[in-house]
């Protein structure tokens, strides 16, 4: 049986101590689900604090790089892919992903939310903002949930992932 990957995606360099706290607690609960983290895979912001709290509960994360800088990948990913695609990498991110979170929000994040919801794929909003939660409900009413805490966001994946009605 094919193992559930959940994708974490937020700010690098730009993200917020909240982002940052949430995504390692998220990283944790992923790895405690028995699901596959996937990230942006590099050494900063989300995607560090992801994989280190999938990690520190034993998890499996999974990496797609934009680069094919080995020193900027994440200690805490098993495997790296490393794309040379830049941004384009996104895609892959999304479409390797059974569910999305977006954790924070940056220009990058909101080109996978776009793409994820374009995808029709099931999008979680955690500490976006008002405007984010806004202009994305606006985009697909039918794939973007809103989630306050990262607790939130593992509930919201079960209901998601087993097809339970909202």
């Amino acid at each position: 049986m094919r193992k559930i990957v959940i994708g974490i995606m937020g700010p690098g360099a730009g993200a917020t101590e909240t982002n940052l706290q949430n995504a390692h607690q998220l990283g944790e609960l992923i790895a405690q689900q028995n699901w596959v983290l996937l990230t942006g895979g590099r050494n900063s912001g989300v995607m560090e604090a992801a994989s280190q709290g999938a990690k520190k509960a034993n998890g499996f994360v999974i990496g797609i790089l934009p680069t094919t800088d080995p020193n900027s990948v994440s200690p805490a990913v098993d495997i790296a892919i490393f794309t040379d695609m830049g941004n384009a990498r996104n895609n892959i991110n999304i479409l390797s992903s059974d569910v999305v979170v977006a954790c924070g929000m940056g220009a990058g994040t909101a080109s996978e939310v776009g793409l994820a919801l374009k995808a029709n794929k099931n999008v979680i909003l955690l500490n976006t903002g008002e405007e984010s939660k806004l202009f994305f409900q606006s985009l697909s009413k039918d794939y973007v949930f809103l989630a306050n805490s990262p607790q939130d966001v593992i509930h919201l994946i079960h209901k998601i992932i087993t097809n339970e009605s909202f």
